[in-house]
């Protein structure tokens, strides 16, 4: 299983000379199953690169959004294949007859937010109406988890010959009032997994401030890979405000973090261009450094 970072921020796009080493583009990922399947989850500014490097093949893409806020979206109408004609692309939106977040993907493309029309698109894009049954028909295992953010959304955990990943973007872990999936349930839904990437917006300072905002606290995220005792985790989301340098020094304090608890945790912050190959082996994890260096 081949996982690859092409937007890593939160909230909004942040490109700039503070935000070069990780990046500035919003939420997306690539993921290439064994069985040949991609994955793409979320569709953020960080979709176009990735569409630069997909318009050079015809696979099947399956589009998993985990919400429909403007920075998980706002790349879709950028993305190369879908200006392919017959091009499949299926979107695996939000719940069950609730098409909110494919509303929001396919409206941006109106004519006055976008000159073309998702009408006139010559790819062949379908959606999907039982999520839950056609997910369960994959090849792969695939399990999902209700997010706590305003609006909901999604969490995804694939699991293929026996490696696993989660994704788990736009999350609080310790939301006010009555959250959808409760701490504990998350630790049960992360459990072992050889790859956890998990919304890591905030820090303390930037409470009570932002408490409800639907993002986790660093520390938090931290505490979930040991409860959870995950293989690698990758702190995915970043602030737009949140520079380089700030988050060389959380990599140095997640690093201590996890001596300090005598943890074997991989603790990795996202980046585009980063990426990961897992195989089932005693060191499940092989990091390749460069996105050249990757053929999708």
């Amino acid at each position: 299983m081949q996982i690859s970072f092409y937007g890593v921020r939160g909230s909004i796009a942040a490109p700039g000379p503070t935000t070069v080493k990780y990046g500035g583009n919003t939420s997306c990922v690539h993921v290439k199953t064994n069985s040949g399947q991609n994955l793409i989850f979320d569709a953020g500014t960080g979709i176009r690169m990735l569409g630069e490097r997909m318009v050079r093949h015809d696979e099947p893409l399956l589009l998993m959004l985990s919400h429909g806020h403007w920075d998980h979206i706002q790349g879709y109408p950028f993305f190369g294949p879908i200006y392919q004609p017959g091009r499949q692309i299926t979107v695996c939106q939000g719940s069950e007859g609730n098409a909110v977040a494919l509303r929001a993907l396919i409206e941006q493309m109106d004519g006055s937010n976008f000159p073309v029309h998702a009408t006139d698109l010559p790819s062949r894009i379908a959606t999907i109406d039982e999520v839950e049954a056609y997910l369960a028909a994959l090849t792969f295992k695939t399990t999902r988890k209700d997010l706590n953010h305003p609006g909901g959304g999604h969490a995804y955990r694939i699991e293929e010959d026996g490696v696993s990943m989660a994704y788990i973007t736009d999350n609080e872990l310790e939301p006010p009032g009555q959250p959808q999936t409760t701490y504990d349930e998350w630790v049960d839904f992360c459990q072992g997994v050889d790859l956890l990437i998990h919304d890591a917006q905030y820090e303390e300072s930037d409470m009570p401030a932002k408490h409800g905002w639907g993002h986790s606290l660093i520390s938090q995220v931290r505490q979930l890979a040991v409860d959870a005792q995950v293989k690698n985790l990758v702190m995915y989301h970043h602030d737009p405000d949140r520079s380089d340098a700030e988050l060389d020094e959380i990599a140095i304090e997640s690093a201590q973090f996890f001596k300090t608890r005598r943890s074997v945790i991989g603790s990795h912050i996202a980046a585009e261009g980063l990426q990961f190959e897992l195989v089932q082996k005693r060191d499940p994890l092989v990091r390749t450094l460069t996105l050249n260096e990757f053929e999708p």
